[in-house]
Formats: C-alpha cells, structure tokens, sequence
C-alpha cells in the first residue's frame, strides 16, 4: 500500500469518505503491524498504553513529551496508514502546545489529540479529574492550529469536563473549541448511548468516540456508532488489556510447572512473529544487494 501521499492528507480523505474511520490502539511497533495487517485504515497510538509498556507507569500524565513523540516516530516507521497520536494536555501552556504539534508533525503522525485537563492528568475513564478553564484551552487550541505547517495535519480537542462540570458546560466548551479550530471533538467518557446521539446531533465537526473496554462508556459497535453519527472510533486499551491477561496467564503456568508447553496452542510461532514485522520483505532486499554468484543472490 505504497504511496507518496502524506499521511495527513489521507486521514483528511479519510475523514471526507463515507463510513466511519476504525482506530484500533498500538501501544508499540509490534501492534502497529499488527492493526495494519488486519486491515484497518488507521492506527491509534495510545498514551495510557506507551505509558503502562514504555515506562511501566499508569496513565497518569508521567509520560514526557519526547518519550510520547519517541514511541510515535518508531510507529510511523513501522506502517504506511495514518497515526493518530495521543498528545496529552499539549504538556504546558500555549507555547509547549506549538512545540508539541512540531515534534508530532515533524514525527510522521497525521492527528493528535490534545485535551483540557489539568495536572496532574489522568486516564479519562478514572475519578477525580480536574479541567483548566475553558478559556485557557481555546488559548491552547488556537496555538496548536497556529502552529502546524500541513494544513492537512488533523486537531482533535478533547474534553474532559463532562465528569467535572456537567453535560451543559461541555457542550459551552465544544462549541469554542470548534470556533477556536478544532477539526474533530472528542468528548471523553460518554456515560450513556442517549448521551452519544446527542454529541453527535449538536456538532457539524467530525466526532470522535472513545471505546475502553471496562471503562465509563457504553460499549457501542462500530457500525452503530457510524448510525449515531461518529466519525473516529478508536479502541485504545484493547491490545494492551489483552496482551496484560495473557502473559501473566503464561507467567503462572510457568511458574507453576517449569514448562510453557501447554501454551504453545495460544502462541504465535516464532517465524509467524518475525514475518509480521517484514522478514520476508526484509531478506528479499538484502538479496538484491548480493555479490553476483554468493548464496543470496540464487
């Protein structure tokens, strides 16, 4: 799937095209391939999930801006669609914003998402968030649109407030950081489906939904989230939830009884593992680069 076109102008086509655009989370290279080869049009690269396997730390805002843009870049070079990145609270004020749509533009992402937390900031499906006021994030929301240099290069602005200050303050919020420039709004931790339909019946922008598995938000299928009217759904937890059960299931069997055997059935095998990140691919231009005559060049 080659191509020259930018990986923001494909998530704006992306976002012109009928149907709803589904992001599952990668929280390393490895799950970015693994999403591309399953053949979803996006990748979503999860903070809470860089956080928990980069750094061992909950989400709880511990992640700098370099270690997140880090983790990005190594996910751009792993896969061909767009990356939607979690920016967190832009980590500062206006000025750390435009220095965090820099280095996640010049990265290789398409989008991120900043949102108007105040630290310190924790998961959106957690209690006890705080917010900063409405008018220091739209101070935040035009620094970021002031500072990319692609056009193309998607704003997604997250609340936080409907946890904090209720349904009616949110939806003052959204409506200014849509006048303030937001490409797509992302309204965090929807508690009901009667909730999700009306976000999506106020709003011309494109709206994001939020699905997290053990969260505060109805689990709702995507094609029922493209009725209601979503754009974006991404499924930031689900890789790393599963990957969490799975090895401490295999820690105990071998711990248990000295042997991994009996789990090879819920195993990859180790050629499936190196084939998924390019083997192949990989060997097959190392030939082309043989001496004539050598082993690698039959």
């Amino acid at each position: 799937m080659t191509t020259n076109e930018k990986p923001a102008s494909r998530l704006r086509k992306l976002l012109q095209d009928p149907g709803i655009i589904v992001a599952p989370g990668a929280y390393d290279c490895l799950t970015a391939r693994i999403i591309q080869q399953a053949g979803f049009p996006a990748v979503y690269m999860t903070g809470a999930g860089t956080s928990i396997a980069a750094l061992g730390y909950p989400d709880l805002g511990l992640a700098t801006m370099t270690e997140m843009v880090g983790n990005a870049a190594g996910i751009v070079e792993a896969v061909e669609v767009p990356v939607i990145a979690d920016a967190d609270t832009g980590y500062g004020g206006v000025l750390n914003v435009q220095r965090t749509v820099r280095q996640y533009e010049k990265s290789g992402v398409a989008a991120i998402h900043i949102e108007d937390q105040d630290m310190p900031k924790r998961c959106g499906h957690l209690d006890d968030k705080r917010i900063v006021s409405t008018e220091d994030m739209v101070r935040k929301v035009r620094a970021a649109v002031d500072a990319r240099t692609d056009p193309d290069f998607v704003i997604i602005v997250r609340t936080d407030a409907l946890a904090v200050s209720g349904w009616d303050d949110t939806m003052r919020r959204c409506e200014a950081y849509v006048e303030a420039g937001a490409d797509v709004l992302f309204v965090e931790a929807l508690r009901t489906p009667e909730e999700a339909q009306r976000v999506t019946k106020n709003f011309d922008v494109p709206l994001l939904y939020n699905f997290v598995e053990s969260g505060k938000s109805p689990l709702i299928p995507a094609d029922e989230l493209e009725g209601l009217g979503f754009k974006i759904v991404i499924f930031p937890g689900s890789a790393f939830m599963v990957v969490c059960q799975a090895v401490t299931e295999l820690m105990k069997e071998l711990k248990n009884t000295g042997t991994t055997a009996s789990m090879m059935d819920k195993m990859a095998s180790l050629n499936q593992c190196f084939e998924t990140v390019g083997l192949s691919h990989m060997l097959a231009q190392d030939a082309r680069y043989a001496e004539p005559g050598s082993a690698a060049s039959v």
